[in-house]
Order: structure tokens, then C-alpha cells, then sequence
């Protein structure tokens, strides 16, 4: 019985949420804006500067330029609330050229909840409840990303830029579905041990299309319970930007060090971060490694840095902060990472353990 109750709550909040979907046009595309890659999360997401991997498909275009390898392949998978939600993310990329001063990449990021009772058709024409008629469906987001990223030298410095071309496709069962299409616009300046970067999110804004398809039936069960019909609608994504600085040395021959700052702003309107206006919010990310003989790396990380009401004193603010930690193993070709971390800070849940994987192939000799 209780799982029964469960579906039905479940069923009726989607439905409510459903009905509100053409006013959401401020925060579109959130699923974009939580990160991939156990390295980045353990860093608490200060990537822009200092990204070198597969991930940069996300993170910064221009930090595939990085990659030595002549394939790389990457993927990550997360679950939240014991599996409800699942998060995944899996990218392939390699050189265009011998000088391996241009990359192309092709990435896929879905974020997913299936099995999403449908309760419609609980209720028979007569009154009578009937549970054989709740179906199930997928509320699903997709990204797909095609990256292209290129080497300029100057003066034995390096600059790297590059750009991503995604398109959005966002699901909701058989009753909406939505076309988005975005650009992002990346560059790396590496000198010595420094390195900056720049990442220009939906530099394009991004637009989401979205259509409905409900049937005669379904506005009649709406209407009936007070729900509002949802007509066609557009949201849009507005641009974002990650600025970030990093600084690598080494201790002798064994122990690297890297730490780095990106600072994010958002044109979206106001948010809760650490310098929040109308106009434009500042929210900044500092992250720290520390590896041993190219083989382990120990990370730290510290963002989400926000203003709360004092749990004990309700006239009092006081800023609150997210700290991330990770771990990271290169084992040849291999390398895998590990971060504990509390994704979006949204749960009751203390933290969430995020996995991903690496693959360099070797070219046959």
C-alpha cells in the first residue's frame, strides 16, 4: 500500500511541475551546470584553467589540446537519491593532425529519472480506483556536444582556444519533449608554471523549444483537478562565464602541486552566491592537488559558497561553504577518480560519491 501511495504523490507532483514548465525560463538546462568527472568535482569544479582531459568537452573546449594520446575515451556514472536519478556521461576524442595541435571530441551527457509512475488513468469514469491502469515513463535529459579545440603558438607560450556546438533534447514521456541548440566558446593560456582560462557558457543563449503533446483525455483529467494546461513555450539558457587562474610546481622529483581559483559569473538574474546583484553574480571555486610520482593524487576543493539564516538565530546571516574531496589513480593507460561530494547541495543526503574513468589508446606500433 505504501508503494502504491509512494506512486501516486510521485505521479502527482509531476503532473503540477508539468503545468508550470512554460513560466521556468530562468534556470533552463540545469542539468548542464552540475559538472563531470570525478578530478573536477573533487576540485570542487575550478577546472577552467587547469582542465586537461576528456572532460574538457565540458569544462573548457580548449583543454583537450592537452591530450598526448592519439584516442582518449571517458565516463562517468552517479546516482542520487538510492538510484531514482541517474547522471552519465561518456566522451571519445582525438587529434586531427600529426602536430596533435587540433582535437575534435564528441561527448553525451543524460541526466535521467525512470520509472516515473503515471497516474492519469488511476481513477475510472465511475469513481472506481483502479492500479492496473498506472503506467510508467522516463523523464529525460540529453546534451550531446560535438568539440573542436586548436594549438597557436606565440613566442614559445601557448594559447589554446576552442568551442563546443551541443544540442539539447529534453524528454518528459510521451507528453513533452524539447529541441535546444547552444554554443560555448573556450581559450587556455599556459606560461611556465601559470595557466589561465576562460569558459564561455551558451555564449549563443541557449533556446529550448518545447512542444506538448497531450491528449484530449489528458486536459480533461487537468482541468478537472485544477491543473493548468500547458501550451508550446521557449526557455532560454543566458550566457555564463568561468574565469580561472592556476599554479603548478613540483617538490623535488616526486610531489607535484597545483592549486587553482575560478571565479563563475551569471547574467540570469539574482542568486544566492558570494557577490549577488541583478545584474551579474560572482560565485568562486578554489581547488588544490597534490600527487606522488605521476601515480596518486590527493584533492581538495571549496565553492557553493552561499549567504544562510542562522539555524539558531533567525536575524543572523552567515555564509555557508560546500568542501569537496577526491582522490585520483594513473595505472598506464588508466586512470580512474574518485570524489565525495554533495552535488548541487539540493539533498538531505550528506554526500554522494561520484566515479569516472579515463582510457588513453595507444597507437600500434
Amino acid at each position: 500500500m505504501f508503494r502504491i501511495l509512494q506512486a501516486i504523490l510521485v505521479g502527482l507532483a509531476f503532473f503540477v511541475s508539468l503545468g508550470n514548465l512554460d513560466a521556468q525560463v530562468k534556470f533552463s538546462n540545469d542539468f548542464l551546470s552540475i559538472g563531470v568527472g570525478g578530478r573536477a568535482q573533487g576540485m570542487a569544479s575550478a577546472q577552467s584553467a587547469i582542465v586537461s582531459d576528456i572532460t574538457s568537452t565540458y569544462w573548457n573546449p580548449a583543454g583537450l589540446t592537452n591530450i598526448e594520446a592519439p584516442f582518449q575515451l571517458g565516463a562517468m556514472h552517479a546516482e542520487w537519491f538510492a538510484g531514482i536519478g541517474k547522471y552519465d556521461f561518456i566522451a571519445f576524442g582525438k587529434p586531427l593532425n600529426a602536430d596533435n595541435n587540433s582535437f575534435f571530441a564528441l561527448s553525451l551527457i543524460r541526466l535521467g529519472v525512470d520509472q516515473i509512475p503515471n497516474t492519469l488513468n488511476l481513477v475510472e469514469p465511475d469513481g472506481t480506483i483502479n492500479y492496473d491502469n498506472v503506467t510508467e515513463f522516463s523523464a529525460a535529459d540529453y546534451a550531446i556536444t560535438g568539440s573542436y579545440a586548436r594549438t597557436i603558438k606565440l613566442k614559445g607560450k601557448e594559447l589554446s582556444i576552442g568551442g563546443n556546438a551541443k544540442v539539447i533534447r529534453r524528454v518528459l514521456g510521451r507528453f513533452a519533449n524539447a529541441w535546444g541548440f547552444g554554443l560555448d566558446f573556450g581559450a587556455q593560456y599556459r606560461t611556465k608554471n601559470w595557466r589561465f582560462g576562460l569558459m564561455a557558457r551558451d555564449i549563443s543563449s541557449t533556446f529550448n523549444s518545447w512542444t506538448f503533446n497531450l491528449t484530449d483525455e489528458d486536459k480533461q483529467i487537468f482541468a478537472a483537478t485544477n491543473n493548468e494546461i500547458p501550451v508550446s513555450s521557449t526557455e532560454i539558457t543566458r550566457p555564463s562565464f568561468a574565469l580561472g587562474a592556476g599554479y603548478d610546481t613540483k617538490f623535488g622529483e616526486s610531489v607535484s602541486f597545483l592549486a587553482t581559483v575560478d571565479f563563475l559569473f551569471t547574467t540570469d538574474g539574482q542568486r544566492n552566491v558570494l557577490v549577488s546583484s541583478k545584474g551579474v553574480n560572482i560565485d568562486p571555486r578554489l581547488g588544490i592537488e597534490v600527487g606522488y610520482n605521476d601515480f596518486i593524487y590527493l584533492r581538495a576543493g571549496l565553492g557553493n559558497i552561499q549567504r544562510s539564516i542562522d539555524d539558531f538565530d533567525i536575524d543572523k546571516e552567515i555564509l555557508t561553504m560546500q568542501p569537496n574531496f577526491g582522490v585520483g589513480l594513473k595505472l598506464g593507460r588508466f586512470t580512474i577518480d574518485y570524489a565525495l561530494t554533495d552535488i548541487g547541495n539540493v539533498s538531505p543526503v550528506l554526500a554522494s560519491n561520484i566515479f569516472s574513468l579515463t582510457l588513453d589508446f595507444k597507437e600500434r606500433r
